[in-house]
């Protein structure tokens, strides 16, 4: 348990969160002695990060809960699997089985993967085999299965019961065509199995019967055990209604929806749960992030190229600020959970739960000395032309010779991560520069320079004298040039390393040959 004075003092948002949870919730929750969080799911495309990212934040959230007071918490995580499909998303293969069933639910439609029931199962599984890797405690549940089973059967019944409430908070806010049609209720059809979006004929409100229009042909069916569902905005909050549902982050492009859905929840008797609206993800064009389209970076390559502690750091800073999420963000992103593994022994304590690395790792993130950082560890691989992580070590042992991949676990696992980034995203984009005459000569004059000092020179000598060769050759007002041409030449990217630390890793002549060879006159790269 944390102190009380450093819990209401700190801005950290988890913790501003969960004391606005309490104090908003106070009766309930004491009623209840228990708290439910909620997530949302739409598995009608594969899993992103986008979705991992509202369990993680839910988690943090949790988390720090627990360092406050103890209290029995889950966390739902819910499938709206029952949706009918309305269109095959971009990134499926073996399409031509979605095609054949647009407007089925997500649960009656065959798996184009082969390897589930069903197209919703697919992905259903396909997200929890994830949030299991990262150890997350949720409880899974499947819109399919509870319409079906009869969980939501009561509150269906209820939904029926305050039909012309319900009818009065959507009906607003539809286009005028549309009030004429709309019904809370979707069917299935009998026929063909999809769901229908259809107008009510009439209802009854006890015993959950209904007769629907569809196209002049009467379709009459129980509105129970599975043979309609709920329009989203309604079938939103008859989740919260029958769940019970405290807190539950969305979208922000869902607020609009959310203030509906509490109106609806009011309706049926209960306090909608508190909210929390987010930013979205973006890709790197700054659109946002489909399911459907794939774009942005799927789950799968994040962790080709970094740590699952990385992806959840991500998703720590600033929910309310939309973020892009592309590959290049990746070393950005695990140099940062470094910089804040680094600092966390040496905080304060009230700066300690504000660091990011504190809510990835519960209060306790690892003890490691942070050798290098990963942009660093991306050029040594390039430099080395290490394709595997024993290569890599052997340099990194060039300079701390007392290292053990078993006594930094951390800097072991990113040895593989930036040899699948240097393969994946760096070597195929590298553009070489060749060096004009003066240039060159430059150049030259670095190598020369790096050949007169001892070889057991100090990364910060190494640094000076760089920086005095820049200077003396006509980069003393722009030293920025000077670094950037290093980078070109020898690196084939704009940015790099600090090339002292650079030089003290990769070794003195190995980088005195690698400059030579990068800044021949035969260069065979592009000029640009």
């Amino acid at each position: 348990m944390l102190d009380n004075d450093l819990i209401q003092s700190t801005t950290s948002w988890p913790f501003v969160e969960v004391r606005k949870l309490l104090r908003d919730r106070k009766d309930i929750i004491k009623k209840k002695n228990k708290i439910t969080f909620q997530t949302g799911y739409g598995p009608s495309g594969l899993p992103h990060i986008g979705t991992f990212g509202e369990v993680a934040r839910t988690t943090m959230m949790i988390n720090a809960l627990n360092h406050i007071e103890k209290i029995n918490c889950e966390l739902i995580t819910f499938s709206d699997d029952m949706d009918g499909l309305r269109k095959v998303p971009d990134n499926i293969p073996n399409d031509q089985v979605l095609k054949d069933n647009l407007g089925r639910p997500l649960t009656s439609i065959p798996d184009p993967f082969k390897k589930f029931n069903s197209f919703g199962e697919h992905n259903n599984e396909m997200l929890k085999e994830f949030l299991n890797k990262f150890k997350f405690k949720f409880i899974f549940k499947s819109s399919t299965e509870n319409y079906k089973n009869g969980t939501f059967n009561k509150s269906l019944i209820r939904v029926a019961e305050k039909y012309d409430e319900v009818m009065n908070i959507i009906l607003p806010t539809l286009r005028e065509e549309r009030r004429k049609t709309y019904c809370p209720f979707l069917p299935i059809c009998p026929k063909t199995g999809k769901v229908l979006e259809i107008p009510l004929l009439e209802i009854d409100k006890k015993n959950g019967k209904a007769v629907f229009d569809n196209g002049g042909e009467k379709i009459e069916t129980s509105i129970l055990d599975g043979n309609s569902k709920l329009q989203w905005k309604v079938d939103w909050a008859m989740r919260w209604f029958t769940f019970d549902v405290d807190f539950e982050m969305y979208g922000k492009d869902l607020t609009e929806s959310a203030i509906l859905s509490n109106k609806i929840c009011k309706s049926l008797g209960k306090t909608p749960p508190n909210g929390f609206a987010y930013e979205l993800f973006l890709d790197e064009k700054g659109e946002k992030i489909s399911k459907s389209k794939g774009n942005g970076i799927s789950i799968e390559q994040w962790l080709r190229y970094a740590s699952p502690e990385s992806l959840s750091l991500y998703m720590y800073p600033n929910p309310k600020r939309a973020k892009k999420l592309y590959a290049e963000v990746v070393p950005k992103t695990v140099d940062e959970y470094l910089t804040g593994i680094g600092k966390y022994p040496i905080q304060k304590k009230k700066d300690q739960i504000s660091n990011p690395v504190w809510h990835v790792h519960n209060g306790k993130p690892p003890s490691e000395k942070i050798i290098m950082p990963f942009s660093m560890l991306l050029n040594l691989v390039g430099s080395s032309n290490a394709d595997n992580k024993e290569i890599l070590w052997k340099f990194i042992n060039r300079f701390h010779q007392e290292i053990k991949p078993k006594n930094y676990p951390i800097l072991d696992g990113l040895t593989e991560y930036a040899i699948n980034y240097f393969k994946d995203k760096v070597e195929p984009s590298k553009k070489f520069k060749k060096p004009s005459s003066s240039e060159k000569k430059a150049l030259e004059n670095l190598i020369l320079k790096l050949s007169e000092i001892k070889q057991n020179s100090k990364p910060e000598e190494i640094q000076t004298i760089v920086y005095a060769t820049g200077k003396e050759n006509g980069y003393e007002q722009n030293l920025r040039e000077w670094f950037k041409l290093i980078y070109e030449v020898v690196f084939g990217e704009e940015n790099g390393p600090r090339m002292g630390y650079f030089v003290s890793f990769f070794g003195l002549k190995e980088t005195i040959d690698l400059m030579q060879d990068k800044n021949r006159e035969d260069l065979q790269s592009h000029n640009y």
